[in-house]
């Protein structure tokens, strides 16, 4: 067993899983806490390399592309101290990281584990149900269902809908950016209906907008990685980022349901004006961004 204690966690390596337990220090961030332990199984693993520093050192670790649903619905957005696979060292500890990295280096090399990407995923990613409270509402994921239950601060767009129930067969993609506490993130739900859709977060109601505390409002990515676990591998399909959106071709509908989707966003904005729920400024500008995202 090979295995270093620092004051931000654990990592522990038999011989064919590498168990990370978050510490119980106050300085441990609150995703990381709540995430808890992650038991990576030797053949997730493309690498790991300590780093060392004047101060403290630093244990990384790199997973093979695809293996791990935390990474594919973060997209490498995590802040360095939420991030799991990297562990800050204490100098007088240099030479155990030393040695826990040269030991699992070893077995890769002997069980000759490849480092192209995965066709499936190898974590599990968080266990359901799982409920995260936002600054703009509370998101629950049973895995099955997705929930959202808007806040009193919500937009009145959102809170006019009533609570949004999707189901993850109507799910093309989960999209995620953290809330850095200088702009603004979100957690947006991509649906076929919604896969052209160019709402801004704060008015979609496929989306929570996230911009209160970055350390709760960080939470949200537990959500996004048990839906993305439960998705289709992103090997099996084109699009695997907001920027890929043209490329879902295998989520996009066909022309005549552009228009029978269309009609039905504008109708439902119709009457939501014509019950004062949206003022003649806000009717004019949500109808504009729907018509653009089409």
């Amino acid at each position: 067993m090979a295995e270093i204690i620092q004051r931000d966690g654990t990592w522990a390596f038999d011989g064919t899983t590498v168990r990370i337990t978050p510490g119980l220090h106050r300085s441990v961030p609150l995703f990381r806490q709540t995430y808890g332990e992650i038991a990576v199984p030797l053949e997730a693993v493309a690498g790991i390399v300590f780093e060392p520093e004047r101060k403290r050192g630093r244990l990384r670790m790199r997973l093979r592309e695809g293996a791990d649903p935390l990474l594919h619905a973060t997209g490498g957005r995590l802040p360095d101290t939420a991030d799991p696979y990297r562990l800050a060292v204490d100098v007088d500890r240099a030479g155990v990281a030393e040695y826990v990295a040269e030991e699992i280096r070893r077995a890769l090399l002997l069980d000759q584990i490849p480092k192209d990407p995965t066709k499936t995923y190898l974590l599990p990613g968080p266990p359901v149900p799982v409920s995260v409270r936002s600054s703009d509402g509370t998101v629950s994921f049973d895995g099955t269902h997705v929930r959202i239950d808007w806040s009193d601060t919500s937009d009145r767009v959102k809170r006019a809908t009533g609570p949004r129930i999707i189901g993850v067969g109507e799910l093309v993609q989960v999209e995620w950016l953290p809330n850095s506490g200088y702009e603004d993130g979100f957690l947006r739900f991509v649906t076929r209906e919604t896969v052209f859709s160019k709402l801004p977060p704060e008015k979609d109601p496929y989306a929570l907008d996230l911009w209160g505390s970055a350390r709760r409002d960080l939470l949200t990515a537990l959500v996004a990685t048990a839906i993305t676990a439960r998705l289709p591998h992103p090997s099996t399909r084109t699009g695997v980022g907001p920027e890929d959106r043209p490329q879902l071709a295998a989520a996009v509908p066909r022309p005549a349901d552009h228009h029978d989707v269309l009609l039905r966003r504008l109708r439902e904005l119709g009457e939501l004006h014509r019950d004062g729920v949206l003022t003649d400024e806000e009717f004019a500008m949500t109808k504009a961004a729907v018509l653009r995202g089409f």
